[in-house]
């Protein structure tokens, strides 16, 4: 028979009944704390005997924790995003018809002003294509007096052409005319309404001949206007301006400006929490660059992103300075209505049974009890959760090697190391 084998199992079960029997004492030799020994010249007496038989079971079945006073705080429930910085107003200048540009072109980054030109085109016969439609206007007005002349001369024919037929009819009745001529009276009524409505429809077509003449008179000066870009709005040029020479057609880029004067802080919030976001809330905004910037909610999308299933929320931050560009990565807290949280180390999570999140405390008679919590915010220095009372003791060291029921002898966290 090997030895090794024995000596291992006997090396193994002295190693067992250490860790499980004389725990305590174990412990209390790890910490440095002074054994309690007895010598045989100075035995206990029958009291302390009893004594320590009493306790002896208690100890053994407690096991050690760590645990920490948990005093509930006011906390700042804001609505935690992540979005980027967006220019608020951001224009693409488009060439609307086809030409050569004559003008210098402007710089990216160079500031611009409302109205200024961005690119100047060259006219070609633009302008005399004006002066034709303002000569057709002309001669349409002309025209006007003289179909309104001809109405007129028309209505007078017919007035006199009724005269005569009603005279015609009159003699005709007392036989002091023939037929002959009152069929010729009728027949000139007939040909004097005939003038009129020709004379209406020659009325007609002048003023018809006037509208056209002046569409294409604003059609032409339209064209012309069409051959300068102006600045909408004050701005900084994101692109070069077309080159000077350059052949542009309708849909071609003058040149990009954007307005940063005010800029947009753009963040989507989850379904579960769009409801805690309301219009006019104060925002902060933490850019990449590691500066804090202020703002107000100044739109909650009301649609859903359909593939994300979040919600646009748009902060309106002023930018006077400029110091703020367009797409910066940003952390945005949004202010909500505040409550009361804890604040536990993130080590003092843990899973019961069913798998259910929460955190171990240790009840008034020493014993373990698990609540469920719900997790606020993750912090660099711990974690902030709510479903706890106001004051609880939190078991954050060897919560995972107890359950519910369990007696356990807790040792305090200092409050000065949380």
């Amino acid at each position: 028979m090997k030895l090794i084998p024995l000596i291992t199992a006997i090396l193994v079960s002295l190693g067992l009944y250490f860790l499980v029997i004389e725990r305590d004492a174990l412990l209390a030799f790890a910490r440095g704390e002074a054994a309690q020994t007895t010598s045989s010249s100075a035995s206990p007496g029958a009291e302390e005997t009893a004594e320590a038989e009493t306790h002896e079971p208690v100890a053994e079945h407690r096991i050690a924790v760590v645990a920490l006073h948990s005093q509930a705080q006011v906390f700042d429930r804001a609505v935690i995003l992540r979005g980027m910085t967006q220019a608020v107003r951001e224009v693409n200048l488009r060439a609307e018809t086809s030409s050569t540009v004559v003008s210098a072109p402007l710089r990216k980054g160079v500031q611009v002003h409302e109205g200024d030109v961005l690119c100047e085109l060259d006219p070609g016969t633009r302008p005399a294509a004006l002066l034709e439609a303002q000569a057709r206007l002309s001669e349409a007005r002309a025209n006007m007096p003289v179909s309104e002349a001809r109405l007129d001369e028309a209505n007078a024919k017919l007035s006199e052409a009724i005269i005569k037929l009603t005279a015609s009819e009159k003699l005709s009745q007392g036989g002091y005319t023939s037929e002959t001529n009152l069929a010729a009276s009728k027949a000139a009524e007939r040909t004097a309404v005939a003038g009129v409505a020709s004379a209406k429809g020659g009325l007609e077509t002048a003023k018809a001949g006037i509208e056209s003449a002046i569409a294409a008179v604003g059609a032409a000066q339209k064209e012309i206007e069409r051959l300068t870009i102006l600045a909408p709005f004050d701005g900084l040029l994101e692109s070069d301006s077309a080159e000077l020479g350059s052949l542009v057609l309708p849909g071609d880029l003058c040149a990009t400006v954007i307005q940063l004067d005010t800029i947009k802080v753009i963040g989507f919030v989850p379904e579960t929490q769009v409801n805690r976001v309301a219009l006019g809330a104060l925002a902060r905004a933490k850019l990449a660059t590691g500066d804090l910037v202020e703002g107000v909610v100044t739109f909650v999308s009301r649609s859903a992103d359909q593939a994300t299933r979040t919600f646009e929320v748009e902060i309106t931050v002023a930018n006077p300075d400029l110091a703020i560009r367009d797409g910066q990565t940003a952390d945005i807290a949004i202010a909500a209505p505040g409550a009361t949280a804890h604040k536990l180390p993130q080590s003092a999570l843990t899973l019961n049974k069913d798998g259910q999140l929460g955190v171990r405390t240790v009840k008034a008679d020493q014993t373990v009890g698990f609540i469920p919590v719900e997790l606020l915010r993750d912090e660099a220095d711990g974690i902030w959760v709510d479903g706890l009372p106001e004051q609880a003791d939190v078991i954050i060291t060897g919560q995972d090697f107890v359950i519910s029921g369990v007696a356990v002898v807790p040792s305090y966290q200092n409050e000065a190391s949380q």
